[in-house]
């Protein structure tokens, strides 16, 4: 009987499991979408009762659409979300629900750090202070002191899910190191929290998760969450990695000099390197752990950059390849105008008050216009993430892999190509973080050229 692997991918816009046999291909998969809670400017939250719902449910369909045997399969592995968090009581029980990358309530929290160590925490943590744990763990320390006080570790999707599956107490708490850099007062490169930013902004270090390898066992299925799976008791859960660096990894990003793209909810530009170099100078430039020893995957993100696409599809009551036709013939620059991508503050470096805009409108601008002004817009940003790592790296870049949902647009992969002034390579999966490889398609050619 063949054995089966679980991966499941916590994603901003919907939870999707893949179930692969012993060779690394795929059998069935399952997706549902998330909820976002939007009740007030500013706030993004999701239920912990649907992120834990959404896992245990697509892991049922997908087991069942492969007909596979619970008997078969061997362990579970996630990836979720990396910058949100949720806070946890002793139990493992939700006391807040999960306070989402998207939310930028932390806004005052994030200037708060900043003046009081921002280069200090670039230095320890790799990343300049954003819309990431440190800020949102103040915020719910400055504003919500008595839920604060009821918290038992601060957790991210993925623990928190892993915790209800094997039934862990807070004691079990984790955060693997691919996620680190968020942290907001963590120590990455000795892959531990740091006392010195736990002190200075009152942190306890009771409260933070112990740090674990991604391909750490973390526990075992109890019954109650093999039922609600169709698994069986005991089967192993896996600690997992960040969606950033398990989807570096699914693509195939294990040696210095390989640089990534990933097309997707937050429009990500990364290189892999093979030493720890936080960028203090620009402030912009995420220094993240790869899931494998000894490298690292500094990256740039826009918050949303993706969601921009699907606005401006929305918006303009189309659909992607239509609009994608009527701006492919434009010429570069759309005929000067410009679009600015951020619609929740800038990130990369962190400005809250930058935010989304066209500039240079005309009543000559069509559809095609706004839509390839879109996609210019992400490209003129991984333009200053690339010259940054270039600096910083100290190597070119000639050729960079393109994943996620935006790797299909041989539009949008030309545009970044000519900005960028490389050569774009569209994967032949578009989606790696679960390591989704369809068992009817030849991959015995890992990528194809796009433009």
């Amino acid at each position: 009987m063949s054995a089966y692997i679980i991966g499941v991918d916590i994603g901003t816009q919907g939870t999707k499991t893949c179930v692969f046999d012993e060779t690394g291909r795929r059998a069935a998969s399952a997706f549902e979408a998330s909820n976002l809670i939007m009740p007030s400017p500013g706030t993004v939250e999701q239920s912990p009762d649907e992120l834990y719902g959404s896992v245990v449910r697509t892991i049922g369909q997908a087991i069942e659409a492969g007909n596979v045997p619970a008997s078969s399969v061997a362990a579970i592995g996630m990836d979720g979300q990396m910058a949100g968090i949720l806070g946890v009581d002793r139990d493992f029980n939700a006391v807040t629900p999960y306070d989402s990358w998207l939310d930028t309530r932390c806004e005052p929290q994030i200037l708060e750090m900043k003046e009081a160590a921002g280069e200090r925490v670039i230095a320890l943590t790799g990343a300049p202070v954003s819309y990431a744990h440190g800020p949102k763990v103040l915020w719910w320390k400055r504003e919500r002191p008595e839920v604060y006080r009821g918290i038992a570790k601060f957790v991210l999707p993925t623990a928190y899910v892993a915790g209800r599956l094997c039934g862990l107490s807070a004691d079990g708490a984790y955060i693997d190191h691919t996620c680190l850099h968020f942290g907001g007062f963590s120590d990455v490169l000795n892959r531990r929290w740091s006392d010195e930013l736990l002190l200075t902004f009152g942190v306890e270090a009771r409260r933070m998760p112990q740090v674990v390898d991604p391909w750490r066992v973390v526990g075992h299925l109890t019954a109650a969450a093999a039922a609600q799976c169709g698994l069986l008791p005991g089967t192993p859960v896996v600690a997992g990695a960040g969606d950033q660096a398990a989807t570096s990894l699914g693509a195939g990003v294990v040696r210095p000099g390989l640089a990534f793209d990933v097309a997707g909810t937050a429009s990500v530009f990364s290189l892999c390197v093979d030493r720890f170099a936080p960028d203090v100078k620009h402030r912009t430039i995420l220094y993240a752990r790869s899931v494998l020893p000894g490298l690292w995957i500094p990256l740039g993100y826009i918050n949303g950059g993706g969601l921009c696409l699907r606005w401006i599809r929305d918006l303009l009551a189309g659909d992607y390849d239509a609009l994608a036709a009527e701006a492919a013939p434009l010429p570069p620059g759309s005929d000067r105008l410009m679009f600015i991508p951020h619609f929740s503050g800038r990130v990369c470096p962190n400005n809250p008050d930058v935010r989304g805009s066209f500039n240079g409108l005309t009543l000559r601008h069509t559809r095609g216009h706004l839509y390839r002004a879109v996609m210019e817009g992400i490209g003129y940003e991984y333009a200053q993430y690339r010259a940054i790592l270039k600096q910083s790296a100290g190597m070119a870049i000639d050729e960079v892999y393109v994943i996620g949902g935006g790797s299909k647009s041989a539009l949008f992969n030309q545009i970044k190509a000519d900005i960028l002034g490389v050569n774009y390579a569209a994967l032949d999966t578009a989606d790696t973080a679960p390591l989704d490889t369809p068992v009817e398609e030849d991959q015995s050619a890992s990528r194809a050229a796009a433009g």
